[in-house]
């Protein structure tokens, strides 16, 4: 087996996550910032707690070892969905800046813990650049797709691009519109590879060229059912080639998941999925991964 950083597909080994514990801290502080935040509705911090000790439950299961971030008071709820704040490349971690105002001391607080880990940081996006990890998506180990939109901009792609070992290409994808600045949409929100030659996708967000991009080579796109897009759907983990974790209730999409020979394993996250529109990839930052 080959150790790798540049895969969003291979055999997962290594992750961060925050625990709802620590991301949500208590009731009072859901009831301060829900509505700020812009979650559908207040998430219900015990159900939270348990949903999030079966999510980490279904890692296990793969023997996936869980790097949890600590309690922090300079961060907030959004906190929990940890993929934003870094990127993991072979050369080390590149820290974001986020494009969401409220989330900008998360960056630092994953600096901590890298360094604490003896995780290598190799730098970071700085001053009018913006990048999120929900936008950065790894084709393969030397094609990177980086989503530019109300989160991520040409000079924080710019900046990204600095920092990647040499011989890797970075592929840009203007994003659309959607529903506005306010929405919770990354490049990931349409697109969730799940092998070398297989993603997951809501088609109606893809650019053409891109969609044409994934085509050319040779990816076969499953297509996630229009009515449970708002429910993440499309938003899935994969573990390993073909295995993926997703939220449950999106029973059609799975369905097309299993006809396309993936093997589903779904955990509830209505509170720490739905309504903070965080899916199973956002709730993780792989770090090291197997092919």
């Amino acid at each position: 087996m080959t150790t790798t950083f540049h895969s969003e597909v291979g055999t997962l080994r290594r992750v961060v996550v925050k625990h709802a514990r620590e991301a949500f801290v208590d009731l009072p502080c859901i009831e301060r910032r829900w509505k700020e935040l812009g979650y559908l509705r207040p998430p219900d911090y015990e159900r939270a707690v348990q949903e999030f000790d079966d999510f980490i439950t279904v890692l296990d299961r793969f023997r996936i070892e869980c790097l949890f971030l600590p309690l922090d008071p300079d961060v907030g709820l959004d906190s929990l969905y940890v993929r934003d704040a870094s990127v993991v490349t072979d050369r080390g971690v590149v820290l974001c800046n986020m494009g969401k105002p409220a989330r900008a001391g998360e960056p630092e607080a994953h600096e901590a813990a890298y360094r604490k880990w003896g995780i290598p940081v190799v730098g970071r996006v700085e001053g009018n650049g913006r990048l999120e990890g929900g936008d950065v998506v790894w084709l393969d180990d030397r094609t990177v797709a980086v989503g530019l939109g109300y989160r991520t901009n040409a000079e924080g792609a710019r900046q990204f691009g600095a920092l990647l070992p040499g011989g890797v290409e970075m592929v840009l994808v203007p994003l659309l519109h959607g529903k506005g600045p306010s929405d919770v949409f990354h490049l990931m929100s349409m697109l969730s590879p799940l092998g070398g030659d297989l993603a997951l996708v809501h088609s109606p967000l893809l650019p053409v060229p891109f969609r044409q991009l994934l085509l050319s080579r040779d990816v076969e796109l499953v297509e996630a059912h229009p009515s449970e897009i708002d429910g993440l759907a499309c938003n899935v983990l994969a573990v390993a080639p073909r295995v993926c974790v997703m939220a449950a209730g999106a029973p059609e999409t799975m369905r097309r998941l299993i006809a396309a020979g993936v093997e589903v394993h779904e955990f509830e996250a209505r509170e720490i999925c739905l309504k903070g529109s965080g899916g199973p990839t956002c709730l993780t930052r792989p770090l090291e991964r197997y092919t």
